[in-house]
């Protein structure tokens, strides 16, 4: 018995995280005798809110789901931008196989796909700075690590979260909470505290919001720490922020004109991609936690596009299973039929099937990705963006 309202792994495998109407769609078939080979296909039709491309996350979940059951699977590789209406994953096989499924491949590909997506756009905004998820708080703790995980890959330096920075190989990264500093009554005495106990390898960022006026805090702390201070941290809450941008600019001024103009700049809390972009000039870090983990998800679909090779699909999708041609040169897209041979980008370049074969006869075929080589693919992707706004023009 568990204490905490969540599936296990043996349960999504089971099929117990399934929408019931699949279970009576397998219990009707089998009693009637019918299990015909189908392919399914899952894309996407509108994007949420105004965006126009995506990251593809949650791939390697969904391959290992499909693991082991008697299915041909072809994928996008994780960490690929897209656009509404483009092909992500085609799985063949007898629908009694792996129909089941649907509910439990969906969701890890629709919530990791909307978490990398909106930490794809927050790095477009912040451009080289750094950028770090701390979200994991946004989250029911069972999931936490994989939106993490998604925040990394798209594009987020570092997770907060000890459990999604050990799934991603890397340390996890932190300042200090309001806690430390209400316990021990003064910001000073607990950034002092702070550099007697932890480890000199971590940075000295001290957060400056918590009791005082955030410019005479990030004084007092700059005089106490000297050069071992290597940044402040706004978390100033709404209701307290005013002209935010005025409030760190006052505080840089400050800082810079008593000598301390090696401390760096950290915000936090609210902040969305927009926010990064109104403040970019003047802050030198961003953490990010609601609007990536709390992002919209994807709204992917998994529809039948063939039934016993017959190319046939429901209403508002067409049929046959696809692939994703994409030009390295002009990032021109074309999607063609699945079968279909490669062909030429009309600026004269040889257009790259992207759609890869990932499971054969319920067997995964390729060496999935590290989540630091799915995190390179995706910003060298984003090199492509214009302006940090949009990403590639067709």
């Amino acid at each position: 018995m568990t204490h905490f309202h969540i599936a296990t792994e043996e349960e999504i495998r089971a099929g117990k995280v399934t929408d019931v109407y699949f279970l009576r769609t397998n219990e009707i078939l089998s009693k009637k005798g019918i299990n015909r080979r189908v392919a399914m296909e899952v894309f996407l039709k509108k994007f949420p809110n105004t965006y126009d491309w995506g990251v593809y996350a949650g791939a390697e979940e969904a391959l290992r789901l499909l693991e082991g059951h008697p299915v041909d699977v072809w994928s996008l590789p994780e960490g690929t931008l897209f656009r509404e209406n483009q092909p992500l994953m085609v799985i063949r096989g007898k629908y009694l196989d792996f129909g089941i499924f649907e509910t439990a491949l969906l969701g890890m590909l629709c919530q990791s796909s909307g978490c990398a997506t909106r930490a794809a756009r927050c790095r477009l905004a912040a451009g080289d700075k750094p950028l770090v998820s701390f979200g994991a708080r946004r989250m029911h703790p069972s999931v936490a690590p994989m939106c993490e995980r998604a925040a990394y890959i798209g594009g987020c330096d570092g997770v907060a979260a000890v459990k999604s920075a050990e799934i991603i190989g890397r340390d996890p990264i932190g300042t200090m909470p309001h806690a430390l500093i209400l316990l021990m009554g003064d910001t000073v005495v607990a950034s002092k505290a702070f550099h007697e106990v932890i480890d000199p390898g971590i940075n000295r960022v001290i957060l400056i919001d918590t009791l005082q006026d955030e410019k005479f805090e990030a004084i007092r702390t700059a005089e106490a720490l000297g050069k071992h201070l290597y940044g402040i941290r706004f978390d100033t809450p709404s209701s307290r922020r005013g002209n935010f941008r005025r409030l760190l600019e006052e505080t840089r001024w400050e800082l810079d004109i008593r000598g301390y103009s090696h401390v760096k700049i950290f915000v936090s809390g609210g902040v969305d991609e927009h926010t990064i972009l109104d403040l970019s000039s003047v802050a030198d870090a961003f953490g990010v936690g609601t609007r990536i983990t709390g992002a919209p998800v994807l709204d992917y679909a998994l529809d039948i596009v063939e039934i016993e090779e017959e190319k046939i699909a429901k209403r508002g999708k067409e049929s046959g299973a696809k692939k994703l041609l994409r030009c390295p040169v002009c990032h021109r897209d074309c999607v063609v039929l699945l079968e279909a041979a490669e062909e030429p980008c009309r600026c004269g370049s040889t257009m790259v099937n992207l759609m890869r074969p990932m499971i054969r006869a319920g067997q995964i075929t390729e060496t999935l990705p590290t989540p630091e080589e799915i995190r390179r693919s995706v910003l060298q992707q984003l090199s492509w963006a214009v302006e940090g706004r949009r990403v590639w023009e067709l």
